[in-house]
């Protein structure tokens, strides 16, 4: 009973937010989701990314090592995504990014957070980090047909994390009042991209849920057995190992929705993943964070800014 009620104070925090970003829409008040979704990553995530890498006290070497488990965690989620769509004979380029690319931003990040504090949340801006580029690449590629290494470039998330990880390396501090000010503009970032999510949700027109969730049901096991099977062959302690699974195991994102829409596909069954996956987290996220506690008996979830 302990662990349960532990894990609900972790995650609840976390649905609520969304709920009020749900709820705001549902009440017919203005919500400007590309204003914000814009401020958020082009601002807010990039500051907390640095200042998280920053300030870390995990040896780089760890750091290193949890790239490389995200990066064999996401190929082997990206096969059996694209194995089961082809199966199923549904159509790759709307369905596979979608189930191999989660919500590792708006979720993953704050998730991380509450439940390891610090460590955690530095852990994730790396598996964050890796995702962002993946998307942007292959995610793109399977979308449309052509990815966008430049896109990737531009992308201030991604020199956020390439400057975190030089301070990092080379133990570099940026001077308090910055640093502060940094912070301070970091902390909009997690409130921001949960209630984003809620509103996004909210808005979202889906159709044939029934396939949704079946996808969605199926997705669950297979990120979450890539991730751990990710973390044993790199040796991953426990924390990194807890936040590589949850991160991976995140529904799918409402940006796949919108790449949908941008590029031709049928956005409507991504809309329908969206929402069903999301609805799923609300059970699968607490348990998957009381399956890492079951597996690492040593896991502590210390939570909190």
């Amino acid at each position: 009973m302990n662990i349960v009620l532990t894990v609900l104070n972790i995650t609840a925090p976390v649905f609520l937010l969304a709920a009020i970003g749900f709820v705001w829409v549902k009440l017919g008040f203005e919500y400007r989701v590309q204003f914000v979704t814009r401020l958020a990553m082009t601002l807010a995530v990039p500051c907390l990314i640095f200042v998280a890498l920053m300030r870390t006290e995990v040896a780089p070497e760890a750091l290193a090592a949890l790239s490389l488990a995200s990066l064999a965690a996401y190929a082997v989620v990206m096969i059996a995504s694209f194995l089961l769509v082809r199966a199923l004979g549904l159509d790759v380029p709307t369905f596979v990014a979608p189930l191999a690319f989660g919500n590792t931003g708006n979720l993953g990040l704050p998730l991380a957070l509450f439940a390891f504090g610090a460590e955690g949340l530095g852990y994730a801006v790396v598996v964050f980090a890796v995702m962002a580029i993946l998307s942007f690449t292959i995610g793109i590629w399977m979308v449309s047909g052509g990815g966008s290494l430049k896109r990737v470039v531009q992308e201030p998330l991604v020199a956020a994390t390439l400057l975190g990880a030089l301070f990092l390396w080379q133990d570099w501090q940026t001077p308090v009042f910055l640093t502060n000010a940094l912070e301070l503009i970091g902390q909009m970032a997690i409130p921001l991209m949960l209630i984003t999510l809620g509103v996004a949700v909210a808005r979202l027109e889906t159709k044939a849920m029934g396939q949704a969730l079946a996808l969605s049901l199926v997705k669950v096991p297979i990120c979450v057995a890539a991730a751990y099977g990710a973390a044993v062959l790199f040796d991953l302690e426990p924390v990194a190992a807890a936040v590589l699974i949850v991160q991976v195991a995140t529904p799918v994102a409402v940006t796949s929705y919108l790449l949908a829409e941008k590029y031709g596909n049928d956005a409507q069954p991504v809309a329908g993943l969206v929402v069903a996956s999301t609805l799923l987290s609300v059970v699968a996220l607490p348990l998957i964070l009381a399956l890492c506690q079951l597996l690492e008996p040593s896991l502590s979830f210390t939570g909190g800014f």
